[in-house]
């Protein structure tokens, strides 16, 4: 019985560390998510910063302008993908956490109804070994 308490508790711990790698992976694909939102953000407001100013501007200027307004637009279309991308695998990693939790919390209540049992033996074997009093100690005749 020790044995399968023992397997048990091992088992709860090997649990726990893949739970928290689990909890890991998805923090970290999360911090990528919005890591590549952030930057698509950054991109929209750059290139809604790039308005002509009123007045007198060269052709040139001009040109320079609309030409770095369609790469920021082109750069901003591009990260649509990848974020795409790390919000499925982000979604996939938390899927991954909430199953190795569940896993984590059926391994340890597994492990307490083992140490449990355990104990409930060990009493149990223990108190077979004592006498027992007679059910009418109290009465003499």
């Amino acid at each position: 019985m020790k044995a399968v308490v023992q397997k048990r508790a091992r088992i709860a711990r090997v649990r726990r560390v893949q739970h928290m790698q689990a909890a890991a992976a998805a923090q970290s694909a999360e911090g990528q998510l919005h890591l590549l939102e952030n930057s698509a953000a950054r991109l929209t407001a750059l290139r809604g910063s790039l308005a002509l100013v009123p007045g007198v501007s060269s052709g040139a200027a001009l040109g320079n302008s609309g030409e770095l307004a369609m790469r920021l637009d082109d750069a901003r279309i591009g990260l649509t993908d990848a974020i795409v991308s790390a919000r499925s695998i982000a979604a996939d990693r938390a899927a991954q956490r909430l199953e190795a939790r569940r896993q984590k919390e059926s391994a340890e209540k597994l492990g307490n109804r083992a140490a449990t049992a355990l104990v409930r033996l060990l009493e149990q074997r223990a108190s077979a070994g004592r006498p027992r009093r007679a059910a009418n100690i109290g009465e003499e005749e």
